[in-house]
């Protein structure tokens, strides 16, 4: 008993640790910024079409500054015909071919751009006018190597609101406390902004092109030059779709990509499952002190969800967070053993430093 309820207190701590974050990233977002609008080339490498990619590409095209941006798609893509309705879009056929196939993409995208500041976000992404500004910023600071952003998930089905209830209840609030602890090395495929200068120092894309977590691998690499990732205050739209056996694959899939690249970040994690231990806590009939954690839990979850990334579906969906808990939790098991993921239909086997192996 006495372990449950250090693990219990722990997790609270956690919890009161990323509200608290949270509200003071939340009071840190302004509408001003004076980053580098010129001189930056957007890469999206693209695969397939869903129903949020039209929308994505607009958005990319009406930003403020002058830029170019390159959409990298394959033979026989349909998302080629989809950015053929841009015509300020530069269209590159992509032919490099590295086990993470983004990856190959993004090599022939970098080759084809014509200026020193990159940024690279994931193909559903959709961005506000003024974002070249905010997440260009950071970098007029030399320490700075890197710029990663947050991201307001949105589903177009139950299932996909259900998964994306939880990245904005418990992974987006995780990044926010990961930059108040200091954490230097971190980047998600919402947004990476760099210079061109540091990908080719760490060896350029193709350094990581047999890797699984390519973001990671980036940020772990400029960081290792001995410079920063950075967390930006804007926040872009992501897309999530399908139906509750993608959802768990999905949540499988970044499971096991996160222990293959931070594993003992990884094992660390229940440490925040804070409706797991309330369960636990009423099972062990302490029922104060889980109706304590579960309010902290929830208090974050609105600070986190509507506050910071003004996600609508956090608000309707509220009650489902605990449940919604759970489910992480049970990912997190299955994602404790297995050595391959399910990526755009095809199973990947990874080994213990997550490269990708021969496909199956």
């Amino acid at each position: 008993m006495i372990l449950l309820l250090a693990i219990s207190a722990a997790a609270g701590v956690y919890q009161l640790l990323a509200l608290v974050t949270c509200l003071a990233f939340r009071r840190g977002q302004g509408p001003d910024a004076r980053g580098q609008t010129s001189g930056v080339s957007i890469l999206k490498p693209l695969y397939g079409v869903d129903g949020a990619l039209r929308e994505a590409i607009r958005s990319h095209t009406v930003l403020e500054g002058q830029y170019e941006f390159l959409c990298g798609v394959r033979e026989g893509d349909p998302a080629a015909q989809v950015v053929a309705d841009f015509p300020s879009v530069r269209l590159i056929s992509c032919t490099t071919v590295t086990p993470n196939r983004k990856v190959g993409s993004l090599i022939d995208l970098a080759r084809a751009a014509r200026n020193s500041i990159l940024v690279v976000n994931d193909a559903d992404i959709r961005v506000e006018a003024d974002y070249l500004a905010h997440v260009t910023a950071p970098l007029s600071d030399p320490t700075v190597g890197l710029v990663t952003c947050m991201f307001r998930p949105e589903g177009d089905t139950t299932a996909a609101r259900f998964e994306a209830l939880g990245v904005a209840t418990d992974l987006v609030p995780s990044m926010i406390v990961a930059r108040a602890l200091g954490v230097k090395d971190f980047a998600s495929g919402a947004t990476m902004a760099f210079r061109r200068s540091d990908l080719e120092r760490i060896g350029g894309f193709e350094a990581i092109g047999g890797y699984l977590a390519d973001d990671y691998q980036l940020g772990h690499r400029i960081h290792s030059l001995g410079l920063k990732c950075v967390l930006s205050d804007t926040i872009v739209a992501t897309h999530l779709g399908g139906d509750w056996g993608d959802v768990w694959r999905h949540q499988v899939r970044w499971a096991r990509t996160v222990r293959v690249s931070k594993f003992w970040g990884y094992v660390g994690l229940p440490l925040a499952f804070a409706s797991v231990w309330a369960v636990a806590l009423i099972a062990a009939g302490y029922w104060e002190w889980a109706l304590a954690l579960l309010a902290v839990r929830m208090a974050m979850a609105i600070a986190a969800g509507w506050l910071v990334l003004r996600s609508p579906d956090v608000l309707r969906m509220l009650l489902l967070v605990p449940l919604r808990d759970l489910f992480t939790a049970a990912a997190w098991l299955a994602g404790l053993f297995g050595r391959t993921v399910l990526w755009r239909g095809q199973r990947l086997p990874i080994d213990r430093e997550g490269r990708i192996q021969n496909r199956e």
